[in-house]
């Protein structure tokens, strides 16, 4: 916006508020920009407290995984005690993030700064690889954990299964039921940092049942080598996932367009108008953190009055804004009958 603000604008959820008390001091309300409707802006806030909520069950589940590894000498254990410190890192960078995210457009960030987001999935990503690779190095030959031996050629004799598989499923379930809450938080607020920590999770309770799996195999079969091949197995896993969210997070810093499907929406908002003699062309869209941006031309007969025009722009941009929120809309209008309308398509122009 081209115009100070006053102080009783806020900001919030990727959208500008007014505040007005309606003569009523102990009640206020915040009213959207965009149509007058009224609205609570409290999606931030939200994604941040579940952010404190993961927080909270990565140490939970760390006292538990780390407790069981400690009584049964496991090294699958250890390395899913392993992925949940990650976990817990994961979990405070996603914090730091939705508070950046949140914050409102400056000088320097005239977008806003809702790709910062991004960085706390790149950041999990990357925490991921560290932890794959010292999980591969505990299950082979890690000096870090006594006793010191060669894991696979001399595996060490598990203690007290019973009692550590048990820790170790409740912290499965702790994981799990966080893990559901965050993804549907995540799909809910369109928040990367929620859904990448949610499906971290996930891939921690799959994770934790291979290492049951694992151990219930070695009481099983007497075979103590099965608990570092899971535990290799895991790390594999693990690597995985990482390098997946690295890949999300690169699109994403790519300026990726937004999901097909929400494409197809906007198409079909344009169509209608198409039926009248109104031509779109230049439809450019992306994706940053929880914001849409999406620009296209608007053509309409020369003959028009700006006014008109402004109207049809106007109209457009909040039927695309009420179909998708969180969407910031640019529109260029142009004549018809001007051949300089339909030679400007190209990203340079």
């Amino acid at each position: 916006m081209g115009w100070a603000m006053p102080p009783y604008w806020v900001y919030c959820s990727g959208k500008y508020y007014i505040l007005r008390c309606g003569g009523v001091p102990a009640r206020s309300f915040l009213y959207s920009i965009s149509g007058g409707v009224v609205e609570i802006a409290m999606s931030s806030l939200r994604a941040r407290k579940y952010a404190i909520l993961s927080i909270g069950a990565a140490l939970i589940t760390i006292a538990l995984k780390f407790t069981a590894y400690f009584l049964t000498g496991s090294v699958g254990l250890f390395s899913d005690a392993a992925e949940s410190c990650v976990n817990l890192i994961a979990a405070v960078v996603a914090l730091w993030a939705l508070n950046f995210a949140a914050q409102p457009p400056d000088a320097e960030h005239t977008f806003g700064h809702s790709k910062a987001e991004y960085f706390s999935s790149g950041v999990e990503g990357a925490l991921i690889l560290v932890a794959a690779g010292t999980i591969a190095l505990a299950a082979i030959d890690s000096e870090a954990l006594p006793p010191r031996a060669d894991r696979l050629a001399h595996p060490q004799p598990l203690q007290q299964l019973g009692l550590g598989l048990g820790l170790s499923l409740v912290a499965t379930a702790v994981n799990g039921g966080v893990a559901v809450v965050l993804l549907r938080a995540g799909r809910r607020l369109r928040s990367i940092a929620l859904r990448a920590d949610a499906h971290h999770l996930l891939t921690d309770v799959w994770t934790s049942f291979g290492v049951v799996l694992g151990i219930l195999l070695v009481k099983l079969t007497g075979w103590l080598v099965l608990d570092s091949i899971v535990a290799l197995l895991v790390a594999v896993n693990i690597i995985w996932v990482g390098l997946n969210l690295i890949r999300e997070t690169a699109s994403g810093l790519l300026d990726t367009a937004i999901p097909t499907a929400e494409q197809q929406i906007i198409a079909s908002i344009l169509a209608s108008y198409q039926e009248t003699g109104i031509v779109f062309h230049a439809l450019r869209t992306r994706t940053a953190g929880t914001r849409r941006f999406v620009s296209f031309h608007i053509l309409v007969p020369g003959e028009w009055t700006i006014l008109r025009g402004h109207d049809l722009c106007e109209e457009i941009e909040l039927a695309i804004i009420k179909a998708l929120p969180d969407t910031h809309v640019i529109t260029h209008l142009e004549p018809l009958e001007d051949p300089k309308s339909w030679a400007d398509e190209g990203l340079d122009r």
